[in-house]
Order: structure tokens, then sequence, then C-alpha cells
């Protein structure tokens, strides 16, 4: 951007950022930056809103159209990092590890470990996917067709229809895909309606053996009432990548709990997404050049 305009790096709480958005043309923000009504009637000149990652939530998209202003982001850019980092983390709550590093186990300890311990086949098991959009699809094609999961998934939209999938997967009412999942995978957005999308009733339908997921967004999953169900066994283990609020606080419910694999928002941090992420640069210039972008919110 800098070969093509004029850059300022800003941050929320520089004393600099009015004066900034009052000459900006085009602006570019990542997760946290609420683009409010609010914060929009500071920015006169704004022509295009840039967002590199893929949730549009923290960006009001009427009111930036109201304004004529375009909103561009990047939906595919950590599509295969996130849906690798899922798989990796159903395996290490499904197969105990018993990893060792700094000294060898003795010899008997070594034999009653292995002994002991015994994992789940995901080829045994059922995939849930709650959201068939990019991410979901990429779980459930991993699932499907590298692991030999049975998959079943739940959406409020024809995903079928927009674009076949490329593995066998049957589309439930959401009380089925609760009831028979053995990993429950959460990949929707966070439209209207969807806060706490997952509770205590939702997860009081799920298998005891059941290991839930959410690398979405933190405002789906009651986290309260998942730390709850997960210590009276009503589930058996969890991964969490996303949090509400974000950080999570000291008091945060899930803290300390042996059976789950808490991660600080890491699911989309390769060096790929991320340089996809960063090249919501290119529907920015193209929009402040007259140009149609080929990355429009929806």
């Amino acid at each position: 951007m800098r070969g093509r305009a004029e850059v300022l790096e800003v941050g929320l709480a520089d004393p600099a950022l009015p004066a900034a958005l009052a000459r900006a043309e085009g602006l570019i923000v990542r997760t946290y930056t609420k683009v409010t009504r609010e914060f929009l009637a500071g920015c006169p000149k704004l022509r295009v809103v840039g967002r590199g990652g893929v949730g549009l939530e923290n960006i009001d998209i009427p009111a930036c159209r109201e304004r004529g202003i375009e909103v561009v982001y990047t939906p595919a850019a950590n599509t295969i990092a996130v849906g690798d980092f899922v798989f990796g983390a159903v395996i290490r709550l499904i197969r105990p590890w018993a990893e060792f590093s700094e000294k060898a186990y003795a010899p008997a300890e070594f034999k009653k470990v292995r002994d002991a311990l015994r994992g789940r086949q995901l080829d045994e098991m059922t995939l849930g996917v709650l959201g068939m959009g990019r991410v979901g699809r990429r779980v459930g094609r991993i699932g499907a067709n590298g692991f030999g999961m049975r998959v079943l998934f739940h959406d409020i939209e024809p995903v079928e229809q927009r674009e076949p999938l490329a593995f066998p997967a049957e589309r439930v009412p959401i009380e089925r895909l609760l009831s028979e999942s053995d990993v429950f995978t959460i990949h929707t957005d966070m439209r209207e309606g969807n806060h706490h999308l997952i509770g205590a009733a939702e997860l009081a339908k799920m298998k005891k053996s059941a290991v839930l997921v959410n690398y979405a967004r933190g405002e789906l999953l009651d986290a309260a009432a998942l730390a709850a169900a997960l210590r009276q066994g009503q589930l058996a283990a969890a991964a969490i990548d996303v949090f509400d609020p974000e950080p999570p606080p000291a008091d945060f419910p899930l803290l300390g709990l042996p059976n789950v694999l808490l991660t600080p928002h890491m699911a989309a941090r390769t060096n790929t997404a991320i340089e996809n992420m960063s090249w919501v640069v290119r529907d920015v210039d193209r929009v402040l050049r007259g140009e149609k972008a080929e990355w429009p919110a929806p």
C-alpha cells in the first residue's frame, strides 16, 4: 500500500487517531477494532474498510453502506490453517500421549503406561459440523476423506445448492447433530441471534463421551455452561481457541480443567494464513482506484 497511497499506522489509543480518520479514504482493521456508526462519524472521506480476516461482526456493514463505504475482507485466508488445527486438538484429546522428554520411564512404568492407557480412533467416530461454510467444509472433508469419519452437519443456509460437498455428509436437525456427534465442532458466524448458540440445554443433549471444539467465536458458546458440563461428566473434553471476552479473564470458568485444551486464538496463526489475510490491501486498492472488489462483504 505504501507504493500506492500514504499509509498511516495508528492505534486506537493514539491521540493522533481522530486526525488520521478525518483524512482517511481507506481503512484496514483486524479483529478488535469496532467500526461502528459512531466510529464512522469521524471518517468523512472514507470509501472502503478492509478487514484482514474472516469474521465481519466488528464492522457495522449497514452503517457503512448507508455512507457508500465498501467493506472488503479475506474469507478464504485461513480455511486450511483452522481446519488443520481442529484435528490437531481432537487427536490430542482422544488419544493419551503420556509424553516424556527430560527423563525416560523406568521399564516397569513404561510397560504400565502402555498397558493402562487407551485412546479412540477417528474412523469409529461421528463428526458433527455446525456451520458448513469454508472452514466447516475443510473440517468435514478432512474428517470424511482423511480419517474415514461419518460426517453430519447443520446449517441454516442451503450450502449444497451453493456448492456441492466434496465428501459424504448428511444434513441433520441440530438436535440430531448434538445427540449423535462424537466430535462436535463449531464453525458458524456471529450473526444476530447466535450469542450463546450452544449453552446448557444444548450441551445436555450431547454424548457423555463427546468432544467439543470451538474455533469460531467465543460468543457462540456459554463457557460457564461448558465448564459445568465437563465437571459433571456430561461431556468428555473440549478444545477452545476463542473467548468472550478475549483475552479471557483470570476467573475464566474453563481454567484448570484437565480435559480442556485452551489456546490463545492460534488456529489461524500460520505464516501462509497471516500473509493471506494481509492481502486485503489488494481489494482496498481496487476500491480506491474505482475498480470492483474481489471479496466484497456479503
